[in-house]
C-alpha cells in the first residue's frame, strides 16, 4: 500500500503560476513550497512579473517560494537576483545552470550564495552538471539544486539511477536540498521519496490524483468502463 502524502518524507512543492490554483494548495497540510516559472507565468497570462509575486508573498508568508531570473546575460541575472531576493524572506531566486548560450551560471551562484541569498539552481539534467554547480554554492546558505528528472526520462532513460547519483554528490552540503522537477506521474512522487529526494514540484494537475492512492484497482477498472460507456451515451453513437 502506498504512503499517504502526509506520512512521506519527501517535501511536496506546488509547481504553478496561477493564484487561485496557488492558493488553494496553500491551504493543503502537506503542500510545503512552491515553485514557478518565466513559462508558467506566461502561460498563466500574467504580464507585471513583480506585481503578480508580490500579490502572492503577501498571502503566503511561511513556505518557500522560488522566482526566476528572466535574463540571459549574467549582470542582468545578478541586478535582477538581488532584486527577487529582497521581495521576502521566504524567496528562492531561481537561476538557470547555464544561459542560452551555454555559459555556466557558476561564477553568478557562488556570489550570490556567499553573499547569503537563497537560491535554487534550475534546468539541470545531468550529474556533471550538478557536481560543477555544488562546487560553486555555500554550505552555510540554503539551497535548491532542481534537476528535471521528467525530462530526464522523456529521452527514455530512468531518472531514478542519476537522481541517487546526484543525491550523493550532495550528500556534504547539509544545507543543499536536491529537488526532483518536471515529474510526469504521481508514481514519481514515491520514487522521489523512496531514493530520498528533499524536495518534488509537482503540478496541480498531478497533486489532484493524490486522492487515488490506495484506491481499489477492481473499482478503478469499474469507474474506467463506465466513463467510456457514459461518454459514448453522452455523444449518441450509433452504428447501422
Amino acid at each position: 500500500m502506498p504512503k499517504k502524502a502526509e506520512e512521506l518524507r519527501i517535501k511536496i512543492f506546488a509547481d504553478g503560476a496561477e493564484k487561485a490554483g496557488m492558493l488553494e494548495m496553500y491551504r493543503k497540510p502537506f503542500v510545503k513550497g512552491f515553485t514557478t516559472n518565466p513559462t508558467l507565468m506566461r502561460k498563466a497570462g500574467i504580464t507585471d512579473y513583480a506585481g503578480f509575486a508580490k500579490e502572492i508573498l503577501a498571502e503566503i508568508k511561511d513556505k518557500p517560494i522560488s522566482f526566476e531570473v528572466f535574463s540571459d546575460d549574467f549582470g542582468e541575472m545578478e541586478r535582477q537576483a538581488r532584486i527577487i531576493a529582497s521581495w521576502a524572506e521566504n524567496v528562492y531566486v531561481k537561476i538557470p545552470i547555464t544561459n542560452t548560450k551555454g555559459e555556466s551560471a557558476f561564477d553568478l551562484v557562488k556570489k550570490l550564495s556567499g553573499e547569503g541569498i537563497k537560491l535554487n539552481v534550475t534546468a539541470i539534467l545531468t550529474t556533471d552538471q550538478v557536481g560543477h554547480i555544488a562546487g560553486a554554492l555555500n554550505p552555510a546558505v540554503p539551497s535548491i539544486v532542481s534537476v528535471f528528472a521528467g525530462r530526464v526520462a522523456d529521452t527514455g532513460l530512468d531518472p531514478i539511477p542519476l537522481m541517487r547519483e546526484c543525491k550523493e554528490i550532495l550528500k556534504n552540503l547539509e544545507n543543499a536540498e536536491l529537488l526532483w522537477a518536471s515529474p510526469r506521474e504521481l508514481l514519481n512522487i514515491f520514487q522521489a521519496d523512496e531514493i530520498g529526494c528533499h524536495i518534488i514540484t509537482v503540478t496541480n494537475d498531478i497533486l489532484n490524483k493524490l486522492g487515488k492512492v490506495g484506491y481499489d484497482l477492481t473499482a478503478y477498472s469499474f469507474d474506467t468502463v463506465k466513463m467510456f460507456y457514459d461518454d459514448g451515451q453522452k455523444v449518441g453513437y450509433t452504428l447501422y
